[in-house]
């Protein structure tokens, strides 16, 4: 795989969705869980959505049950959570494992493309962020500790190019 342009992902509702439908945009590729400290973090993501997303940022949110069980419900439960709870309408996919032998392709990838620490490939936490080029590329990754807000200068870049 030579871009996240070759991935597909299911949408959170079970829809599938080709990555390729996202050609020509910055892409924010987040990990997300519900019950976490960095949760708040979904309110942050929703004004990068709204913000950039006429200039050609897509946020999409990944839940993942993996660290914590911090992520427990169904698809249906996490969506009417996002929704309530800090508004979120960028979309959200299904949940995944982002770790281990059953780590959903996509993260596979990311994690080859843009080591952790240390060149670690694991993700370490919820909302670890992988910004994306229009290319398709993995332009950098985020800690989880990287709140929205700090990754407005390389979105801007990203949008730019």
């Amino acid at each position: 795989m030579s871009s996240v342009y070759d991935f597909e992902a299911t949408s959170i509702d079970g829809q599938p969705v080709p990555l390729s439908a996202y050609q020509g945009k910055v892409l924010l590729i987040v990990n997300t869980a519900s019950k976490c400290g960095f949760t708040p973090q979904f309110s942050g993501l929703e004004e990068l959505w709204t913000h950039y997303g006429a200039r050609g940022l897509v946020v999409l949110g990944f839940p993942c049950n993996q660290f914590g069980a911090q992520d427990p419900g169904s698809e249906a439960e996490i969506a009417s959570f996002c929704s309530a709870n800090y508004g979120v309408s960028f979309p959200m996919m299904g949940k995944v494992e982002v770790n281990g032998a059953q780590a959903h392709p996509l993260y596979q990838w990311l994690t080859t493309e843009a080591p952790g620490l240390l060149g670690t490939r694991s993700i370490k936490w919820n909302f670890t962020k992988f910004l994306v080029g229009r290319d398709g590329r993995v332009l950098r990754r985020y800690a989880p500790t990287d709140t929205p807000t700090s990754l407005k200068a390389d979105i801007e870049r990203a949008l730019s190019a």
